[in-house]
């Protein structure tokens, strides 16, 4: 089975990654190490995931792919311009990268757990940990460089 006929998740238990083919994404799956059920679904989604201080765990510490949380605010001008590249990426990286929002200046336990300083922040998780860090409107070229080894 080659990567384009199938998807990576880590099971929510274990944190094993788990091949999914992609005839069976939406599907009930099985983690392969601990037998545990897993749901397929997160693998349609293709625009951003809203994030708040209440569900950051379940959305992003426990997210079975990879996730690029922007950090921004609706007066951010900045912000309003990263927007449309941060839709473009969700679609482009479905089941791949999970791509979430999250609005700083609703949400300040979080922007205070990550040191949010300045807007936009991007930030990139895998298996629950904080990896790597943007700041600023960085264009989408740099974005997809960073992302790279997640894809």
């Amino acid at each position: 089975m080659n990567p384009a006929t199938s998807y990576v998740i880590r099971c929510s238990a274990c944190r094993t990654k788990n091949r999914i083919p992609s005839d069976k994404v939406g599907l009930t799956a099985k983690c392969g190490k601990c037998g545990i059920l897993m749901q397929t679904d997160d693998l349609l989604i293709e625009t951003p995931v809203v994030v708040t201080d209440n569900d950051f765990d379940a959305k992003v510490s426990k997210s079975p792919l990879p996730v690029l949380l922007d950090c921004w605010a609706p007066w951010c001008g900045p912000c309003r311009m990263i927007g449309p590249v941060m839709e473009e990426l969700a679609a482009e990286w479905k089941g791949r990268v999970r791509v979430c929002k999250l609005n700083s200046d609703e949400n300040p336990q979080i922007s205070a757990r990550f040191q949010i300083r300045s807007i936009p922040t991007l930030l990139v998780f895998d298996n629950g940990q904080l990896k790597d860090t943007l700041v600023g409107a960085v264009p989408k070229h740099a974005i997809v460089q960073k992302m790279a080894s997640y894809l």
